[in-house]
């Protein structure tokens, strides 16, 4: 049974399993499509992968943005 798809979203902290050759393992999202585009938080290098690939090689969120929905109300 297939795995529904990780909630990622713009902005996205997430780190990989494997470093990045400049040292660095945390990335933030930057586009979200049949492709994830993101960069390296140490180097600033982008890459595009496909969504299958990232979904394999992202070990897990360090941080989430907050949608607009999910701002809390203010009174």
């Amino acid at each position: 049974m297939p795995r529904p798809p990780l909630d990622i979203r713009v902005g996205d902290i997430v780190q990989m399993r494997k470093p990045h050759p400049c040292g660095g393992d945390t990335w933030e999202v930057v586009r979200i499509g049949a492709e994830i585009g993101i960069r390296c938080r140490t180097c600033k290098r982008k890459i595009l992968l496909p969504r299958s690939d990232f979904e394999r090689r992202v070990k897990r969120v360090v941080e989430h943005t907050l949608s607009s929905g999910d701002y809390p109300s203010g009174s």
